[in-house]
């Protein structure tokens, strides 16, 4: 097989995989990502092209919890503003990053994605158990939250990997602990973030398209036909499988550097 054809045929698997996992449990980013970089694209473009290629599943996660954001047009104006800034000012930092310096890091944010999607379950517990409605209408609680979640939207427009669970964080902030709304929160917010950052790198970025169309291609055949196969497995299965991928990843990235 040639080795273009090899590498698609790769892609395509990662993509498939991604699908799935971000079906059941969020997180294929840490397998479709390392994947790209794994067989030898450069970081920064492995970065962009897998923004460009994922992006379109958090539009279908927020369709899937629209009925949960009924009545969140508060939290929605509030936070949609830092989302989009976050976004776009993280995907110009990213081409603003040298290659080098670029490929030195990622084995340390995909060891943080990692851990912090290893922590995703406690967290949300906590976030469930916990309310802050005592400080939900302090103006400044407010504005804190706000600049949070700027942060995070920097973050997810410049790697993005884990940043579901850290926009958890900045919802329990404002005091709301509907688990299912604050999902379906955090999935409109990851879209704010996600098509800025990746209109952005249409535009100017280092989009490799052909492997961009081959992983949407598998991150939307994963989405729709391996979510069963994920669901008879268990989330519990699916999540211990991602901690181990990003480790596995991590260890893979810290050698070839």
């Amino acid at each position: 097989m040639p080795v273009e054809a090899w590498h698609a045929a790769v892609i395509f698997v990662a993509g498939f995989v991604a699908g799935v996992i971000n079906s059941v449990a969020g997180g294929g980013t840490l397998v479709s990502f390392p994947t790209l970089v794994w067989i030898g694209r450069d970081p920064i473009v492995a970065n962009v092209t897998n923004t460009v290629a994922l992006w379109p599943g958090s539009l279908s996660a927020m369709v899937g919890f629209r009925r949960e954001l009924r009545g969140s047009r508060l939290w929605m104006w509030l936070l949609a503003v830092p989302s989009l800034l976050g976004g776009l000012v993280g995907a110009m930092l990213l081409l603003r990053t040298p290659s080098r310096m670029f490929a030195a890091i990622v084995p340390f944010l995909v060891l943080f994605a990692t851990i912090v999607f290893a922590l995703q379950t406690p967290l949300s517990r906590w976030l469930q158990n916990e309310t802050h409605a005592s400080h939900q209408q302090a103006p400044a609680w407010w504005m804190g939250a706000a600049l949070f979640q700027l942060g995070v939207a920097t973050y997810g427009g410049y790697f993005g990997a884990g940043m579901g669970i850290l926009m958890l964080a900045a919802l329990a902030l404002l005091g709301l602990t509907d688990i299912h709304q604050m999902n379906g929160l955090k999935n409109f917010f990851a879209v704010c973030i996600n098509l800025v950052a990746a209109a952005y790198f249409m535009l100017w970025g280092p989009v490799r398209w052909v492997d961009a169309i081959v992983m949407a291609l598998g991150s939307v055949s994963g989405g729709l036909g391996g979510a069963g196969l994920a669901r008879r497995l268990g989330r519990e299965f699916v999540r211990r499988a991602v901690i181990l991928i990003g480790l596995g990843m991590t260890v893979s990235l810290l050698l070839r550097s």
